[in-house]
């Protein structure tokens, strides 16, 4: 299948040919939407980066820089799931997600020629991404009403049932509304708490390695988290029965008031059948690690190993295979 026109182009745009001798690739396209929110390397930058990629990273990738397209394919790979599940994190729904992991890739391939092994491949590659999600244009309908927590868990007990659903598809009905209601309460947070929060207590990365990858000081960002910690715990204290047995919300018991809302789809859900990395945790093993933890970072981190959607990422590869991507002219 042929990929579309303006991907073509975009993947032109976003990339040109480097010299190993130290020639920076052009991003051309892949220029953020506006003003960066994070800027150049500074002092502390360098002081708080991360390091050690191991020599298969060094070797793979000096490969793609110089053209090799089974390299280029394979950076792609070892790149789409993180980048996909981060961006999912930050964007709530799959399609949305979807865009902004290509726009996330184009935008690595394009800069691939100037990482240096200040950090591993993947650490730098969720640098180039948070930074992109932050400075993203289109914003969730959380973020267009700014709702606060406060006022989602409101909305929660409008249309709560007294009983648990028990019509067709029960079980994948109420894992659904669970996935898809941690991701919209995600989204009540300002997108520097987000990210902070996802990526300590949901990806699991050190502080020191977060703040790079976010582009503050490690003091900075631990105010960040911290602030986000305390929202979450709050909000999950008080309305999540997951988090509480005492707490009011059962996720069984919104499902017909999430279906009625259009927040979930029984014909077609999004997350509960949403297909995993090869390998990766599906929905029940994610449940059960929730029900052992039992805590906020659980009950928000309980996702499957979401993996991206093969039709964009063969988009890619297609192009990249095609002998009109020009990084392999």
């Amino acid at each position: 299948m042929g990929a579309p026109r303006d991907l073509r182009q975009r993947l032109r745009l976003a990339v040109t040919r480097p010299k190993l001798s130290g020639m920076q690739i052009d991003a051309g396209s892949a220029a953020p939407d506006h003003p960066p929110y994070t800027r150049t390397e500074s002092p502390v930058d360098r002081a708080t980066a991360p390091r050690g990629p191991d020599m298969n990273e060094l070797a793979l990738v000096a490969r793609a820089v110089a053209g090799e397209p089974a390299a280029v394919a394979e950076v792609i790979r070892l790149l789409q799931d993180p980048i996909y599940r981060l961006a999912l994190r930050m964007v709530w729904r799959p399609a949305d997600a979807e865009d902004a992991t290509q726009e996330i890739l184009l935008r690595v391939l394009g800069r691939l020629g100037s990482w240096r092994g200040e950090a591993k491949l993947l650490t730098w590659a969720y640098r180039i991404g948070v930074n992109y999600l932050l400075n993203l244009r289109r914003q969730t309908p959380q973020e267009q009403q700014q709702l606060s927590l406060d006022e989602y868990s409101r909305g929660l007990k409008d249309g709560l049932a007294d009983a648990d659903y028990r019509g067709p598809e029960a079980e994948l009905l109420t894992q659904e509304t669970r996935l898809n209601c941690s991701q919209a309460m995600l989204q009540c947070l300002a997108r520097e708490e987000r990210i902070a929060f996802v990526l300590s207590d949901i990806f699991e990365l050190s502080s020191p390695e977060a703040a790079w990858i976010a582009g503050v000081t490690p003091a900075a960002y631990r105010k960040r988290l911290e602030r986000a910690k305390k929202r979450l715990g709050n909000f999950l204290t008080t309305s999540c029965g997951l988090a509480n047995p005492q707490a009011f919300c059962r996720c069984s018991r919104r499902v017909d008031k999430a279906v009625e809302l259009g927040r979930i789809d029984p014909n077609r859900p999004a997350f509960a059948t949403h297909p995993v990395t090869l390998g990766g945790r599906g929905v029940v093993a994610a449940e059960r690690q929730m029900v052992r933890l039992h805590d906020a970072a659980a009950v928000l981190g309980a996702h499957p190993d979401y993996a991206a959607p093969q039709a964009k990422m063969d988009a890619i590869a297609g192009i990249i295979a095609s002998g009109r991507f020009p990084l392999l002219d």
